[in-house]
């Protein structure tokens, strides 16, 4: 690919996440020369937001533009997250067939770019489908679980061998499709473990800077150079450039605070990435309340506050995972 080419980018999400889509877009905006973003809003009130704000680089598609019978057939099924992991591959696979699309890029919706993805999509252009490992830290480590690969940038050509990939998942996704291991299976993500063997055209991302999160983020320390956020691999010393980092897990409470998750985070991922992260979220927040003042496009949750959450907190402090912040 080059700089001049189009990348088409595909995500989902509802209000609960709508700063965080808005983030992910306007970091696309920072970072690519030529994108679409094709975002599935998942109810009425995100789509009626998102067609407001007349987005210059997204196109977005209704849920009942986008549902098929297949799927509303395991709707009632389905948890609301499960109901989203059923279709990310019918996400990619609506937009290769609707916009006639040469390649799509599924992105969580919890994405933020830091550089550009264009390296990413460069880096064996020979294969027509691209995944990405987690890269756990060894305590972190949720593979025998959750999958060695992420469902969260993955690339598919709209050709033989990627359509053959996809129409697979897509298929496997509709059968079974929960949050609960079974089987070797879990959601639409433990699929993809043996892909490498399964299907012909599958490339494993090389670039450390692809799927920074905060299960690996320990293995790295960060600096500002240029006003590029650059990485370094402690164990080899690899210099990268940090293209996205998955925000996992950052919960807004009602107490005014924002909430991490359970990972050891220091200081460098915390100023270097986490504050400029709240900061794109508040001028997402900013631009939602533009047009519509009563919506919360952060999903703040309650805080749990039993005596067992208490407790779990002091733990957190004593295990150095404990990443509750006021809010500014």
């Amino acid at each position: 690919m080059k700089e001049s080419d189009t990348l088409y980018f595909c995500t989902l999400f509802d209000t609960s996440y709508l700063s965080r889509g808005l983030a992910l877009y306007n970091s696309l905006e920072k970072q690519c020369q030529h994108f679409k973003l094709y975002i599935v809003a998942f109810n009425q009130k995100s789509h009626d937001i998102l067609k407001t704000l007349n987005l210059q680089h997204a196109i977005i598609i209704s849920l009942e533009a986008f549902e098929n019978e297949r799927l509303l057939s395991v709707k009632p099924h389905r948890g609301v997250g499960e109901y989203c992991w059923t279709s990310t591959s019918s996400v990619i696979k609506y937009c290769l067939e609707t916009y006639h699309l040469d390649h799509c890029t599924y992105l969580d919706s919890d994405l933020y770019f830091f550089s550009s993805p264009l390296p990413l999509l460069s880096e064996n252009p020979n294969k027509s489908v691209l995944i990405t490992e987690h890269r756990y830290t060894p305590k972190y480590d949720q593979s025998e679980m959750s999958g060695i690969y992420c469902v969260q940038f993955m690339y598919f050509k709209n050709d033989e061998l990627g359509l053959k990939c996809l129409n697979w998942w897509v298929d496997a996704c509709i059968e079974w499709c929960y949050a609960i291991p079974e089987d070797g299976k879990f959601g639409d993500q433990k699929y993809l473990d043996d892909w490498t063997e399964r299907f012909d055209g599958i490339h494993e991302l090389e670039h450390l800077g692809g799927g920074v999160a905060p299960w690996n983020v320990q293995q790295y320390k960060f600096e500002l150079q240029n006003n590029k956020l650059i990485g370094l691999e402690k164990k080899t010393n690899k210099v990268f450039d940090v293209v996205f980092f998955h925000f996992h897990d950052v919960r807004f409470l009602n107490t005014n605070e924002v909430d991490f998750g359970n990972y050891t985070l220091e200081k460098d991922v915390l100023d270097l990435i986490y504050k400029p992260y709240l900061k794109a979220l508040d001028e997402a927040k900013t631009m939602v309340q533009k047009v519509d003042r009563e919506i919360d496009p952060h999903g703040t949750r309650n805080k749990p506050n039993t005596l067992k959450d208490k407790l779990k907190r002091i733990k957190r402090k004593f295990d150095k995972n404990f990443n509750l912040y006021p809010l500014d």
